[in-house]
């Protein structure tokens, strides 16, 4: 059962888009160490992790059902931001191209009338509104605290985000 090459093409990219999203995480991940924000730095590699988990995902679902993986060349992240509110910033906007990539994926599936594909993609449809509002709300609190940070409360916001811990997925059978 062969893949519909205009899907394979494209999941090929948004593999090359989860992993480049993993490579930008781990880079911010190791700029908040630099700055001796170990918290963030937390924060930033287990989104590193479930990012490549993502991407492992389109991966077996490609190899299930027939597809052809062939894997890019991942640009370089950048490894400096100004502040945490500036990374965040970035985070925000690097999340809201993923959404614009997923999207675009489904409907595209929709216009091949690819329902196991159309299907697939509603996990990543709910999981970018969900990575979307998490930049967002640490993006608020970094603006409440104001463009220069208040050290205090940075220190609490870093405390807070030590304690995110990586979950692997599951086994899902399917996908």
């Amino acid at each position: 059962m062969a893949m519909n090459p205009k899907i394979e093409k494209e999941l090929n990219e948004q593999i090359m888009w989860e992993l480049y999203s993993s490579y930008m995480y781990l880079s911010m991940s190791s700029w908040y160490e630099s700055i001796g924000l170990k918290g963030f730095a937390n924060w930033e590699s287990v989104q590193a992790q479930e990012e490549l988990e993502h991407a492992m995902k389109f991966y077996s679902y490609m190899i299930s059902r027939g597809g052809r993986v062939k894997l890019q060349a991942i640009k370089e992240p950048p490894t400096e931001w100004a502040s945490p509110l500036d990374a965040f910033e970035a985070s925000l906007e690097h999340e809201k191209f993923v959404t614009s990539r997923i999207n675009l994926l489904v409907e595209l599936a929709i216009e091949e009338r690819d329902h196991p594909t159309n299907n697939m993609l509603q996990w990543y449809v709910d999981e970018q509104v969900e990575e979307e509002a998490n930049a967002e709300e640490i993006l608020n609190q970094l603006r409440l605290m104001g463009s220069q940070g208040n050290s205090s409360l940075l220190y609490m916001l870093d405390k807070e985000l030590a304690t995110r811990v990586y979950t692997p997925p599951a086994t899902d059978k399917k996908n």
